[in-house]
C-alpha cells in the first residue's frame, strides 16, 4: 500500500520533473544516466525492496528512501581512516556511477577525510578536493598514491628507534615514555623526508605520515595510546589524566613500526587500487577554488561543517601537532547562526557555478542539528535560490525508521545525525 503523501506526491511529480527532460548516455561499457535523469532513478529506486516515497513539504520536492547502507557492497578498505562527520564512501559512490563517466572530474570542497576523491579513484574518475585544513590533504593525498608494503617496511626499518629524542611532556598522559620517544623520532623523520609544505614528497613518507595518523589515540591496543575516546577525536591532556585515573590504568609501551605496519595491510587488504589519473588537491577556502578550470566538473559530492555541532579543529588538534599544523592559523568556519551559515553556502554554491559543466549535479548532503529542530537542506534550499541551478529536491535516505514520518522529526539517536539529506541542484546552460 502506497504512503497517502507518495501519492499526493507522485500526482504531481511529472509536473516538476517533465520527462523529455530525463536523458541517458552510454559510458564505461553499460547504461549511464546524467544528471539530468538523476531524479527518475531515485524516484523509482527500489533497491532494498521499498519504494521511493516522493513527497512536498515547505515547497520542497523530498526523495525518501533507504538508497545505500553500510553493508551494501562493503566499501573498499582503503577508506577506512578515521575522521569525526564523515559520511560513508556509498554515497558519493551512488552518484559518480549514475551521472560520471570514466576520466570525469568529481569534487569536494569540504573533503574531510578524502571520501568523495578517493571514491572517485576507485571509479576510475580524476579526484579533485578542498579543504581549509591542510590535515585533510595528509590523509587523502597518500590514498591516492599507494606505496607497497615493502617499501613502508624498509622505511620504518631505516629508522634507529632506540635513538634519543626530546620529548614533549604533557603526551605521557597517552604514551608511555618509550612509545612516545619512537612518536618524536618518527616525526622527525617525516619531517625530513615529507615536510608539511612540500608540494610532492616521498609517497612512503607520505604514507607512514597519514597511518601514524590514525594510530595516535584510540581505544584498543590497535593505537598508539593508553585507552583514549575513539580516533575520530582527541580528548585533552587534562581529559585524558582523568580517563586514566577513573580506568586506574597507565600507558602500556606499543610498537610503532608494528602498528604502522599492521594498518598499512588492513587499508591495502582489499588490493592496492590502481589510478587512472593523477589527482588535484587543494587547500583553501570552499569559495575560492581559482586552480579548478571553469566549467571542468562532472560532480560534486560534499558535505559543510554542520553549524557549530562539530569543533574540528578540538578534535584534531593532537593530529596537528604531529603534523607540524598550527591550528591556531587555521580558518576553520564555525557558523554559529543560521543566516551565517546560509551566507557561506550561497559562497560556496556560487563558486561551485563556476568550476560545474553545464547539467553538472551538486549533492549537497546535511544532516540533522540540534535535535532537528534545524533543517538544514532548507537552508541550502534558500542559499541556491537565484544561483544558475535548477534546485531538484532533497533525496533522504532513511536510516532505521520505521515509517516516512519519522523523518520529519527524530524518531532515534536524538543527539547524533539520523538521516543522510543531499540537496540536489543541477547547474543550469545559462548564467
Amino acid at each position: 500500500m502506497e504512503h497517502p503523501l507518495a501519492l499526493k506526491a507522485l500526482a504531481h511529480f511529472d509536473d516538476l520533473f517533465p520527462m523529455e527532460d530525463m536523458r541517458s548516455t552510454s559510458t564505461d561499457g553499460k547504461d549511464e544516466t546524467s544528471s539530468g535523469g538523476i531524479v527518475e532513478q531515485i524516484s523509482s529506486f527500489a533497491g532494498f525492496g521499498s519504494k521511493t516515497v516522493c513527497i512536498t513539504e515547505a515547497g520542497i520536492p523530498y526523495f525518501v528512501n533507504e538508497f545505500w547502507t553500510s553493508g551494501q557492497r562493503q566499501a573498499h578498505s582503503i577508506h577506512e581512516v578515521s575522521y569525526r562527520a564523515c559520511f560513508k564512501p556509498q554515497l558519493p559512490e551512488f552518484f559518480i556511477s549514475r551521472v560520471t563517466k570514466l576520466g570525469d572530474k568529481v569534487l569536494d570542497p569540504f573533503m574531510g577525510r578524502g571520501t568523495t576523491p578517493v571514491q572517485a579513484a576507485l571509479m576510475g574518475r580524476k579526484p579533485v578536493g578542498n579543504d581549509i585544513n591542510p590535515l585533510s590533504t595528509l590523509l587523502t593525498r597518500p590514498r591516492l598514491r599507494v606505496p607497497s608494503i615493502r617499501n613502508v617496511a624498509l622505511a620504518l626499518q631505516s629508522i634507529d628507534w632506540s635513538a634519543k629524542s626530546p620529548v614533549r611532556e604533557d603526551l605521557h598522559a597517552f604514551y608511555h615514555p618509550q612509545t612516545l620517544r619512537q612518536i618524536e623520532l618518527l616525526r622527525s623523520h617525516i619531517q625530513q623526508y615529507a615536510p608539511l609544505h612540500q608540494g610532492d614528497p616521498d609517497p612512503v613518507w607520505d604514507w607512514i605520515r597519514m597511518v601514524a595518523i590514525n594510530r595516535l589515540t584510540g581505544h584498543s591496543n590497535g593505537f598508539f595510546s593508553v585507552y583514549s575516546l575513539p580516533p575520530n577525536q582527541a580528548v585533552s591532556v587534562a581529559s585524558q589524566l582523568k580517563i586514566n585515573e577513573k580506568r586506574n590504568q597507565v600507558p602500556p609501551p606499543r610498537n610503532i613500526a608494528e602498528l604502522i605496519l599492521k594498518k598499512s595491510r588492513s587499508l591495502l587488504r582489499d588490493g592496492s587500487p590502481q589510478w587512472h589519473s593523477r589527482s588535484e588537491l587543494i587547500c583553501g577556502r570552499a569559495d575560492a577554488l581559482q586552480p579548478i578550470a571553469p566549467a571542468s566538473v562532472a560532480l560534486t559530492v560534499t558535505s559543510p561543517p554542520f553549524l557549530d555541532v562539530v569543533h574540528y579543529a578540538d578534535d584534531n588538534w593532537l593530529r596537528c601537532w604531529f603534523a607540524g599544523i598550527d591550528v591556531d592559523n587555521i580558518s576553520i568556519s564555525m557558523h554559529k547562526g543560521e543566516a551565517a551559515w546560509t551566507e557561506m553556502v550561497r559562497s560556496v554554491l556560487l563558486e561551485q557555478a563556476r568550476v560545474l559543466q553545464p547539467s553538472g549535479l551538486v549533492a549537497f548532503e546535511v544532516g540533522e542539528v540540534r535535535n532537528g529542530k534545524v533543517l538544514l537542506e532548507r537552508l541550502v534550499w534558500e542559499a541556491a535560490n537565484g544561483l544558475p541551478f535548477e534546485r531538484l529536491g532533497v533525496m533522504v535516505n532513511q536510516q532505521e525508521f520505521t515509517k516516512t514520518a519519522n523523518c520529519w522529526g527524530v524518531g532515534n539517536n536524538a543527539k547524533g545525525t539520523n538521516t543522510n539529506r543531499i540537496v540536489l541542484l543541477r547547474r543550469r546552460h545559462d548564467g
